[in-house]
């Protein structure tokens, strides 16, 4: 399995970043071939020491980074990253896991 971990910065307003990620980004992102899960934080995105930069911290996963890498080049991935990184700044994760 793969990841992408997407850190959403703590936007200027955070109603308007909130009603587009609802309204507009999750129905784009979840139409990306080949994604298997799609998981969004909840609540208040903290550190171990208090609050974090981030406003939001979506997580999304694939059968592996071949896959991954396909489904963002395709019409529908390349359509949800531009809107990704249109709300937002943004920091983003990629990595293969494995149970231990």
């Amino acid at each position: 399995m793969a990841q992408m971990i997407v850190l959403y910065k703590s936007p200027k307003d955070p109603a308007t970043f909130d009603q587009h990620y609802a309204t507009t980004h999750i129905p784009l992102a979840k139409k990306i071939p080949g994604l298997r899960k799609y998981e969004v934080s909840r609540g208040p995105v903290m550190t171990p020491f208090g609050p974090s930069p981030y406003h939001l911290v979506a997580t999304l996963h694939f059968d592996d980074m071949q896959a991954m890498q396909s489904s963002f080049a395709s019409p529908e991935g390349r359509a949800a990253g531009a809107d990704a990184q249109s709300i937002a700044d943004l920091e983003i994760l990629l990595f293969d896991d494995h149970e231990v």
